[in-house]
């Protein structure tokens, strides 16, 4: 029993801020999975918390980066207000091949340049791999925002990749964190794609 508590206790943290945390997290992701508008209470006291726990551990980072989060949140919540079905569901629209393009750019860009200032100024393990997971996440975020369908194949490689840094860097608990994501990110998928099918069937 103890090994249970101990990987739990490594995997949300011990402190009650993080644990907190940790569970609206998991609400959060289920209700955007059900396309439900719901998720943004959930998400923006849960980026609030954690831009706390960033700052208290000295992450600054992640703390601007939980910043965007707060501002991109209140957006999508806005946003899907105003585009949602008889259901009170979110509308499923997919991505352009410019947006494609555009995002595809943007990865690679954002993490060439972040990779390299962080290999190049700083003590950073794995630079290249880190800034990838930043700015997919940052994409994702946004087209989760415009409720993109494609979010969740971004969340998904961020999910893929994230899985093994942290195992490589031995933080287990946390790659298996990671590995639930990843399955719920598949979910998100198909449900979005289904919705979006009957979508196009009705009109």
């Amino acid at each position: 029993m103890g090994g249970v508590l101990d990987f739990l206790t490594g995997m949300i943290g011990e402190r009650p801020i993080e644990i907190i945390a940790f569970f609206l997290g998991l609400a959060n992701i289920t209700l955007i999975v059900r396309r439900s508008i719901w998720n943004y209470p959930f998400g923006i006291v849960m980026v609030s918390l954690y831009a706390w726990i960033f700052y208290g551990a000295k992450l600054y980072s992640d703390v601007i980066l939980q910043i965007f989060f707060f501002i991109v949140q209140c957006y999508g919540w806005a946003h899907w207000l105003s585009r949602r079905d008889e259901e009170g569901l979110v509308i499923v629209e997919r991505v352009s091949k410019h947006g494609a393009l555009l995002c595809v750019f943007a990865a690679l860009a954002g993490t060439g340049v972040t990779g390299w200032l962080m290999s190049a100024y700083t003590d950073a393990s794995y630079p290249f791999w880190d800034a990838s997971i930043l700015w997919l996440s940052i994409i994702a975020q946004l087209l989760l925002a415009r409720r993109i369908l494609e979010n969740w194949l971004v969340w998904v490689a961020v999910d893929i990749i994230a899985i093994g840094l942290y195992w490589t860097k031995g933080l287990y608990p946390t790659a298996v964190l990671y590995l639930m994501f990843l399955i719920i990110s598949a979910i998100g998928y198909f449900n979005w794609r289904r919705a979006y099918r009957r979508g196009e069937a009705v009109s």
